[in-house]
């Protein structure tokens, strides 16, 4: 599949080895959101994705930094950190989009809450790209938007965490998708398209934090 082989090339993952994602045994009520995202997260993407499974790390890690800022949300959006890229992992990446594979499998199969999936399935102006994809209808049709700080929140810490998971500018962050996809590409496309308002997104944490400090 030309989408597939197009996306390992610029994961830099390298051969995928396949997982079975369809009855991975983890039950919400049995740990806090964060953690069951994080041993989903663990379970489909340590060893076929490793370096997708590092950037999570690291994302997470950006919204476990966030919580003091999120209050009732943190959890959630630490979850969502997790869980973000999950629709990048074979044997659930069924339409080549990861925001809408990732939010369809933790819907269908692992039955997620609504915002949860919503987060997962907008994270980054997912949207720009559905609609480069031509799946704008279906993304919007599923998963209506998400709550506006903890997507900011989602799309901050995805924006500033490098392939590897170290923090990293976004301006390194936009420069290294320009580098790994290419001129021409939908996502480099798209990220152009986006780029108001995933600075917007950035910008408003910064601000959350930069007040938070002056409170202090």
């Amino acid at each position: 599949m030309g989408w597939y082989a197009d996306e390992a090339k610029t994961s830099q993952d390298g051969p995928v080895t396949s997982v079975n994602v369809c009855c991975v045994p983890h039950s919400v009520e049995r740990m806090n959101l964060a953690d069951w995202g994080e041993e989903i997260a663990r379970t489909v993407l340590e060893i076929p994705l490793p370096r997708r499974w590092a950037h999570s790390q690291g994302v997470a890690a950006r919204a476990r930094d966030l919580a003091p800022l999120l209050g009732k949300d943190a959890e959630l959006v630490e979850a969502a950190a997790w869980l973000h890229d999950i629709g990048y992992v074979p044997g659930l990446a069924v339409t080549g989009f990861h925001p809408l594979d990732g939010a369809r499998y933790l819907r269908d199969v692992q039955h997620a809450g609504p915002v949860l999936c919503a987060l997962v399935a907008h994270h980054s102006c997912a949207a720009v790209e559905a609609e480069e994809r031509g799946l704008a209808a279906d993304l919007a049709a599923e998963f209506p938007a998400a709550p506006d700080l903890p997507l900011a929140a989602l799309t901050y810490c995805d924006m500033t965490t490098s392939p590897d998971g170290e923090s990293v500018s976004f301006g390194w962050r936009i420069e290294d998708i320009h580098t790994r996809y290419g001129p021409g590409h939908r996502v480099t496309r798209a990220i152009g398209r986006a780029l108001p308002q995933l600075a917007a997104s950035v910008g408003v944490i910064r601000l959350c934090q930069v007040r938070a400090v002056a409170a202090v």
